[in-house]
């Protein structure tokens, strides 16, 4: 028998601790209880700024940079409007910059190809993946595709299986040869198949040596450090990915060092999720997103609810917060109008510490209807256990 206080940590302690950790990362959680709502920025934002202040004045407590896109003037404006906003409207609200990290991605295709159209696949169609520059591919082997980094070529293997395009196109690796890939579409996933310049490529498979912290990346740090309360860390995978962005962090961190997101988008990152959350609270400012585009290409779709139930858990555990990000509300967002599925995989964003949206034209709409699907759901669970309040619907049955 152990008595209570001889607990390393209880029960009351680990929430203090998560409540803790919330805000250190996120900022103070809304009044209502519900999560962070973050919300991705765009140059239109930049310019207008009454459309940021309906936003805080909407939820939006987070505020998003995708340094994949834009570059630091644009940025420059939109932190400017942001901060202006906050000022008008009184509403805190935390930044976050996320790195581009590495790409690999389709970057030319054959000369005749309507770029703007794309290289239309069939089922069975060989493609012949080759290094930049663009040359003269070889007469056999396939339609030639250009794709970076070239050294990607080195990495992969027959039998591995590759996905283009958010996983629209599954391929397998058939041979590979001196500079070149020869690979077969075995599965289309779109009514228009058509492969386009600029498209990712997701290699589940391959074991991928490739840095997480590009020279792009350490380039906008010194920026990311002077603004920024939060930066996301694209394609980490192991513990000493972390230690790079940690130590290039340090040298340029005027006051705080903005917290660490980690972004598990890559099934070594879910092998290796343990230690890296070991490694990541070393500093106590951590964080996960849950990056479910590129996750639920890695680890196959059907696992995907499986696989962020268990980040839920463990992250729990660690007291570590969580952002549950990519394609919540995406319909509502782009259209105006949501789709049922969306409505409900929103509501289960309730079990992490904060919900991102992308950029959309009904970007307000979104985050007003966001809001209110939280406030609700957050009266049934906390984290991952429901909470077994009185039911509504049958207080009014029984008067």
């Amino acid at each position: 028998h152990v008595e209570r206080h001889e607990l390393p940590c209880g029960f009351e302690d680990a929430a203090r601790l998560r409540a803790r950790h919330n805000e250190e990362v996120l900022g103070i959680s809304p009044a209502t209880g519900r999560p962070h709502i973050m919300v991705t920025f765009t140059e239109e934002m930049a310019n207008d700024r009454l459309m940021v202040e309906e936003m805080l004045r909407g939820g939006m407590s987070v505020a998003r940079i995708n340094c994949a896109h834009d570059h630091p003037e644009v940025w420059s404006k939109m932190i400017d409007a942001l901060h202006r906003s906050v000022s008008k409207t009184g509403h805190n609200c935390k930044l976050y910059m996320d790195l581009a990290g590495p790409k690999i991605r389709v970057a030319a295709l054959p000369p005749e190809v309507d770029v703007e159209k794309g290289l239309h696949l069939h089922e069975e169609d060989d493609l012949l993946l080759l290094p930049l520059p663009v040359s003269d591919p070889p007469k056999k082997g396939g339609m030639p595709i250009w794709i970076e980094p070239s050294s990607i070529l080195e990495m992969i293997k027959p039998g591995e299986h590759l996905f283009f395009d958010d996983g629209k196109f599954e391929a397998k690796v058939i041979s590979i040869e001196p500079h070149a890939a020869h690979v077969r579409i075995k599965r289309i996933s779109t009514k228009k198949p058509f492969l386009k310049p600029e498209k990712g490529i997701n290699l589940p498979d391959s074991d991928l040596k490739i840095p997480s912290l590009t020279e792009n990346d350490k380039e906008n740090i010194p920026f990311i450090c002077q603004h920024a309360d939060m930066v996301g860390y694209s394609f980490v995978s192991e513990p000493g990915d972390i230690e790079l962005l940690r130590n290039e962090l340090r040298k340029h961190a005027r006051k705080k060092v903005p917290a660490i997101i980690l972004k598990i988008e890559r099934l070594s990152a879910i092998q290796n999720l343990p230690a890296l959350l070991f490694n990541g609270m070393i500093d106590n400012s951590v964080g996960v997103m849950i990056a479910r585009g590129d996750l639920a290409v890695e680890i196959g779709f059907e696992r995907l609810s499986e696989i962020q139930e268990e980040i839920l858990w463990i992250c729990e555990a660690a007291h570590v917060p969580v952002i549950w990000a990519t394609q919540v509300l995406e319909t509502l967002n782009k259209t105006g109008f949501a789709t049922r599925s969306e409505i409900t995989d929103a509501a289960y964003g309730v079990m992490a510490e904060c919900v991102m949206l992308n950029k959309g034209k009904h970007i307000i709409k979104t985050i007003q209807t966001l809001d209110d699907i939280l406030r609700r759901q957050v009266l049934h669970v906390d984290k991952k256990r429901y909470i077994l309040r009185p039911l509504g619907i049958a207080k009014n049955f029984l008067r």
